[in-house]
């Protein structure tokens, strides 16, 4: 009898079948098993023809017995270094397959099946699979549920795909599972917990699906049901689980502060088969528990990006296999263990953007010869080492940046042959950069040493990325072809552009802001086929908008803000489908707002087009963009009026709470980035924000030539942070119901031709830090009541027909005598800094961090106050030094 086929792989493109699962020889088939591939085959499409589908070929023996076949000679096996490659095939596949009865492995990973639903027969037919491969092949659709049919499957992979539903619940029914991996695809809602009763679960991966929820001490604790009262020790279900990888999703809650394990462990301690847990960018808060001390086979722990606070433990240093430890982008405080120098294997250490303060000497790396990964920038560390120091290590990255080295440039990263980037931005270095730091390293792509004390001229052979003054070398290209990153921010950087930057072919990220460029934007930029972030703004580039800026097929970020561009913008522009950020800013471009940029912009965030000459109407299908949370088409000469529309605005209509890092161009998971960062104007004040970005929202349409009555269609912005249309033509009433929009921060409506009185639910909108209503013409008596107490006489001004405080015009129906003036306005402001003091405790942070720059706006008498208070924690505060961070522009690190 012939061998049945029991294994496919379609990565290779060929078909191998073997009886024995060790054995990988090309075997004959019966008749109608090669029936069954071959019309498998025919459903496929190859577009590159690839010579391996080639090799099935359509003959069999007549009789099953003979053990003479015409089978192909020549691939008698595998490489087993192609099993990773991307291939091409598409099309369908056929219901033939199902005729493989004793399938037991199945692989169609690294495939472009573009669009396709996972077949349903996989789950019905297939019912001896071992293993299941549909990883980055390009299904869609829903999960069929059936697949929890299969009571054999051990293996299951259906990461990088699209995804888009819950996780399914029937993975906790398949008892034989040993590996899971369901990580970047848009699964959501709550993690199942019965997956912690999985008995052979080793490998557990939910990786960066975004907005999966579940609380870490229930899901590793055991179901939900079981969490009322006593926690129980069902955590030693989980004695095989080598892997449990769920970062990038939306976890919340504490890390639990104690594990049980059940009485036929054999060992007494949590988790001792735990070799990886990441549980990073999620919403975790708390402490570190104990426990994490005790899991001795953990090699990687990644808990990166999330809220937590405390102490890093001391009992760490006794993870001896631990290789990977990454704390960074916490709230934690207190100091760096010295004991964190006694792990021998550790390659990664990231313990950036904490609260973390202390001196850090030769000790915290005693033993650290396998180090490729340091950071420790963004605390409030003392680095305090021999001047004579060679690190054991022989690292690629070092992160010091907010460090405090108070020394010349140091001495001892001249035993760094290895190295590629380096992040020393605004740490205390002073004095001129020696010449050996030119040639420590060939293969060194970036370096930071911005906000510095360092003097001297970059070299005339130019091989790495600086921060000093002269002009960008015309071999930059020749000197740095394997270059991510290149910022040259804020410095006194002249001259033009090289044509040959165009051919980074490896580049990210390019950032010249804040120099003193020349000349035009050159065309080739447009060939940097990889680029992410391109930022040229704050210089003195002129010329037209080079249309081969949309070559780029990954665009996100574009800021070519104050400079001195003209011309249109190109249609071409319409290309940039996955543009984010688009700043043309203070220039002087002129003609129509493209009608087309509300078109196929599904993911732009930021649209600035102010200080411009502009001229029409607004394009009502700006309202299409369903991402955008800042609008900034202020200081042109648009005319017309505010489309309807426009209060149609997906984002703004939703209040944003959700703090996201809008991270562009990472390397080494993150160690060194481009921040996105923007200019809101406020007040004719320009506030930059990075950090809090992705909490912005903002409409502001002011100093144009705009008119017909307010629109009331606007207060469905619900989120709006800003609001300014001053310096317009607008006419009719404020509307009442402007008190529906709750968040605003900032109201400007002032210079129009607005009527009627002052709505009295203003005085509902208690997070206003300013208000302008003047030069209006406004009547009635000012409802200044409540918060409306805070605001000057200035903010009213301009209005022949109101009356009332804070004027001196007294209202027709006023009494003669003061009504108890004073007491009132003793209340008020009572009450106005009971206000702030609970909301300074209750806001979250990215109001707690703008609402500060507009109570300067206030009574002096009242910010003094308020500030009185918050001074006394301020320093404990871990978005204080955020925001020290972002007025330093510090957006290399």
């Amino acid at each position: 009898m012939l061998q049945i086929i029991t294994l496919i792989f379609l990565t290779m493109g060929e078909f191998v079948g073997h009886g024995d699962a060790t054995d990988h020889f090309i075997t004959s088939c019966l008749k109608h098993e090669r029936e069954a591939l071959l019309d498998f085959k025919d459903g496929l499409e190859d577009p590159d023809q690839n010579p391996r589908l080639l090799t099935w070929k359509g003959s069999y023996a007549e009789n099953p017995d003979d053990s003479d076949h015409d089978d192909d000679d020549d691939d008698e096996g595998f490489d087993s270094s192609e099993r990773y490659a991307f291939w091409t095939l598409g099309g369908e596949i056929r219901p033939s397959l199902t005729k493989l009865k004793s399938l037991k492995h199945l692989d169609l990973s690294c495939n472009t099946f573009n669009g396709i639903s996972i077949p349903i027969f996989f789950g019905s037919k297939l019912q001896n699979l071992q293993y299941l491969n549909l990883s980055n092949a390009g299904f869609t659709g829903p999960i069929p549920p059936n697949l929890g049919n299969l009571s054999s499957l051990r293996y299951l992979d259906l990461s990088s795909n699209t995804f888009d539903s819950k996780v399914p619940d029937w993975l906790a029914n398949v008892s034989s599972l040993a590996t899971i991996d369901l990580s970047n695809n848009l699964l959501h809602g709550r993690i199942p917990l019965s997956l912690a009763d999985l008995p052979n679960l080793e490998i557990l991966s939910l990786n960066s699906n975004g907005i999966l929820r579940a609380s870490p001490s229930q899901l590793l604790r055991g179901r939900w049901e079981k969490i009322q009262g006593v926690i129980p020790s069902s955590i030693g279900k989980l004695y095989n689980l080598k892997f449990f990888l769920v970062g990038k999703n939306s976890l919340t809650g504490n890390l639990p502060e104690s594990l049980e394990v059940s009485r036929n462990y054999v060992s007494s301690r949590p988790l001792t088969s735990l070799q990886h847990l990441d549980i990073s960018s999620n919403k975790l808060s708390g402490r570190l528990p104990e426990w994490l001390g005790q899991l001795e086979n953990l090699i990687q722990l990644t808990l990166y990006n999330n809220l937590l606070y405390g102490p890093i433990l001391k009992s760490l240093h006794l993870l001896q296999n631990l290789e990977q430890l990454d704390l960074g982008w916490n709230r934690l405080n207190g100091t760096l263990p010295k004991s964190i120098g006694q792990l021998s294997e550790l390659s990664v250490l990231r313990v950036d953007s904490n609260n973390l303060a202390g001196v850090v000497t030769e000790k915290h790396f005693l033993k650290h010869t396998k180090l490729k990964i340091l950071d420790i920038s963004f605390n409030s560390f003392k680095l305090d080492v021999a001047s004579n120091w060679v690190p054991p290590f022989q690292t690629r990255f070092i992160g010091m940046s907010s460090c405090y080295l108070n020394s010349s440039f140091p001495a001892w990263l001249k035993s760094q042959k290895k190295i590629k980037l380096l992040a020393f931005s605004n740490s205390s270095i002073f004095g001129s950069v020696p010449s050996w730091f030119w040639e420590i390293s060939p293969g060194l792509e970036s370096f930071n040493f911005s906000f510095n004390q360092l003097n001297g001229q970059l070299p005339s052979s130019f091989k790495v990325k600086g921060s000093f003054a002269g002009s960008i070398p015309e071999n930059i290209s020749a000197a740095l072809p394997k270059l991510k990153i290149l910022s040259l921010v804020e410095n006194q950087i002249k001259g033009k552009i090289p044509a040959s930057i165009g051919n980074m072919q490896s580049i990210l990220v390019i950032d010249l802001s804040s120099n003193n460029l020349t000349g035009t934007i050159p065309p080739s930029i447009g060939n940097c086929s990889q680029l992410r972030a391109l930022d040229l703004s704050e210089n003195n580039l002129s010329g037209n908008l080079p249309g081969t800026l949309a070559q780029p097929s990954f665009f996100q970020v574009l800021h070519l803000r104050e400079n001195k561009l003209f011309g249109k913008i190109p249609s071409v522009f319409r290309n940039m489908s996955t543009l984010e950020t688009l700043d043309l800013e203070s220039n002087m471009l002129v003609g129509r707002i493209p009608r087309w940029i509300g078109e196929g912009f599904e993911k732009l965030r930021i649209l600035s087009l102010r200080s411009n000459a502009f001229f029409g109407e607004l394009p009502s299908t700006l309202s299409n963009l369903s991402s955008l949370q800042v609008l900034d088409l202020a200081e042109n000469q648009l005319t017309g009026t505010i489309p309807a529309r426009f209060g149609d605005f997906k984002k703004m209509i939703q209040v944003q709470n959700v703090f996201e890092h809008l991270f562009y161009g990472r390397i080494n998971g993150g160690s060194m980035y481009y921040e996105d960062n923007m200019v809101v104007n406020m007040k004719g004040q320009r506030l930059r924000y990075s950090k809090t970005l992705s909490l912005v929202v903002s409409l502001d349409l002011s100093r144009n030539n705009l008119s017909g009555d307010f629109p009331v269609e606007l207060t469905k912005l619900l989120g709006l942070l800003v609001l300014n249309l001053s310096g317009n033509h607008i006419r009719g009433h404020i509307p009442f119901n402007i008190s529906k929009l709750g968040q605003l921060l900032s109201l400007d409506l002032s210079s129009n031709e607005l009527s009627g009185s002052i709505p009295e639910s203003l005085s509902s909108l208690s997070f206003l830090g300013q208000l302008n209503l003047s030069n209006n013409e406004l009547s009635g008596k000012i409802p200044y009541t409540g918060h409306m107490t805070t605001f000057e006489p200035s903010s009213f001004a301009g209005n022949l027909g109101l009356c009332g405080g804070p004027l001196d015009v007294r209202c027709p129906d006023d009494d003669n005598n003061d009504d108890d003036d004073s007491n009132k306005e003793r209340i008020s402001e009572e009450n106005f800094v009971d206000n702030w003091f609970y909301l300074s405790v209750g806001l979250g942070f990215a109001v707690g961090l703008l609402v500060p720059f507009l109570l300067m706006a206030a009574r002096k008498s009242w910010s003094h106050a308020y500030f009185g208070l918050v001074d006394k924690f301020s320093e404990t505060m871990w978005l204080l030094k955020l925001k020290v961070a972002n007025l330093q522009r510090s957006r290399i690190q």
